[in-house]
Order: C-alpha cells, then structure tokens, then sequence
C-alpha cells in the first residue's frame, strides 16, 4: 500500500495572525519598517516570522547584510495571504451587512498633499462616514497613485484618490475636484526680487521636474523649463523649491502657507500652470462592500466649495 500523505491542518487564528505579520513586513520591505505598521518590536516580528517559516515548511526571506528580499517562495506565499486576508475581509464585510448599525473596514489610499486642500473633501466624508458608522475603521495609506491603483485592483486597498492620469481601465472613477499647480521660486532664488520673467527666460533657470504622471497641460506647462532634477512626488518637489536651487511647479493650495510666509513667490501667474482632475477610484468588478458603498455615497453628496 502506498504510504497516505498527512492531511493539511486547519488554518487557525494564529496562522492568520502571522500571515498578516508577514504581508505587512512584505510590503514595508523589511523588519525594522514593520515595526511601526505592526506596533510591535523588531525581535517579536522576528519571532512571528519564525514560526511562520516553521508552520509553512518554507523560507519566505533573506536578511542579512544585503538587505531584505522575499524568496521566490515567500513571493508565491505572499500572493496567497493577500488572497485570503482579502477573503476574510470580504467576508466580515458581508456578516456586517446582516447587522443594522454600519461596521467594518474602510482602506483608502490617497496621494500626498491634498490634506491641504481647501474643500477638505475627503476629510468631511470621512468624518461623516465615522459619524454614521461608530464601529467602522478607517485604515489611511499614503502612497503614489501607481501603487494606489494597483492595491485597488488586487484588494488590498478599498477605494483610492488620485489624479485622472494613465489609469487602468479596470477601475471605476468618481470625480471629485481639479486641482490647480502654478510655477513657484523660493526666497533665496534670484528671481524672487526680480521683476516678473517673460515665459521665454524661464528656460535659463534650473528647475524641478516630476516624474510623477501628469496631464496633458501639465506636461505643455514644462515645456518652458529646463529640468536638472526630478522629483517623485510634490512634496519632494516642494523640497527642491524651497532650496531657492530650482523653479517648480507646485499645487497652490500647497504653496498658500509658504507663500504668505514670504519663502515662495508665484511667478508667470495666469501664464504658467496648470490643472489635475482628482478622483476616487474603485474596481469595477468589486463586491459588495456596505463601508465602501457607505463612503462613496457621501463622497457624491460632500458639496464642492
């Protein structure tokens, strides 16, 4: 008789707890970036990784000198916890629908900067969302719009804000706002005391260029500068500005503090600029979600002002 393989043990509680463990040090690229995510030490996460190499039979990383780095194992093992994190998530999300008062998760990604925007409209539908929902908890991600996308379409993320640029047809948008950048110096920057630049003479100064993805204007808007650096997002752009080093562009109602502060000048104003238009996106093959349906829903109704 051919000897019966062992029969796979139940997944239990503490199996989940250390999946979760490994999907977050996994996607923080490391222990030590892990230990804020996870609100614990580095020697239990450690320890917690462990175990989970025991209990699975497989290597799932190499740390070292070299750095952290997932084994192809860990990578196939890490596609299968977000699958099934995400499952169990779906699945409470459909036992709170049962109940009358709204509860669960709500894990929305959103790019840099717009806190400061001055319709707030994300913060007042979160707000109302709390309101509605006393139970419900709000997981807050910030993160590029690339990756926003791709956590929407694979689950991890529940909805995503983020500029209507080069995004995948397999998502949903809801439009929210434009957003509108003009072209800044900062005080140290020759310019700043001059008398306003002609479009033409901007050529001659360095400036900042993002690598980020951007509009169509946004793009002509560049064409009057000479990038010598770059910057993946606006805050690093803001970074580079202030230096007095470069001209950039940057969102005005990011600039508005500085500016009345006397450390940015708008330059070419009503010639140089441009806008984005901003927008909640979704899968659009996604399952009922009561939380998420709850969000977009005030989403629809916040008032622009």
């Amino acid at each position: 008789m051919k000897p019966q393989r062992p029969s796979p043990s139940p997944v239990t509680d503490f199996d989940i707890r250390l999946l979760r463990v490994f999907r977050t040090v996994a996607e923080c690229g490391g222990f030590s970036a892990a230990e804020g995510e996870l609100g614990i030490s580095r020697s239990a996460i450690s320890l917690h990784m462990g175990d989970l190499e025991k209990r699975l039979g497989l290597k799932l990383c190499k740390r070292g000198r070299g750095g952290f780095a997932l084994t192809e194992e860990g990578r196939e093992v890490l596609q299968g916890a977000r699958r099934l994190l995400a499952g169990l998530e779906a699945f409470r999300t459909e036992v709170n629908a049962l109940h009358h008062n709204l509860r669960g998760e709500l894990n929305i990604g959103i790019t840099d900067t717009l806190v400061s925007y001055p319709q707030m409209r994300i913060t007042h539908s979160l707000a109302r969302l709390k309101a509605e929902g006393p139970g419900v908890r709000i997981n807050i991600h910030m993160d590029p719009p690339g990756e926003i996308a791709r956590a929407v379409l694979d689950g991890r993320l529940h909805v995503g804000v983020v500029p209507e640029v080069n995004l995948p047809t397999s998502v949903e948008t809801l439009a929210l706002y434009g957003e509108h950048s003009s072209l800044y110096c900062g005080c140290e920057h020759p310019l700043f005391h001059a008398a306003e630049p002609e479009l033409a003479e901007l050529a001659q100064w360095d400036a900042v260029v993002p690598s980020y993805p951007l509009p169509e204007s946004g793009r002509e808007a560049l064409a009057w500068l000479t990038g010598t650096a770059t910057a993946s997002d606006r805050e690093g752009a803001a970074f580079l500005i202030l230096t007095g080093a470069y001209l950039g562009y940057l969102p005005d109602h990011q600039a508005a503090s500085w500016v009345a502060e006397g450390r940015l000048r708008l330059l070419c104003a009503g010639k140089a600029g441009y806008s984005t238009p901003f927008v909640a996106i979704t899968r659009r093959d996604r399952s009922p979600h009561r939380v998420l349906e709850a969000f977009l829903q005030v989403l629809t109704e916040e008032p622009s002002r």
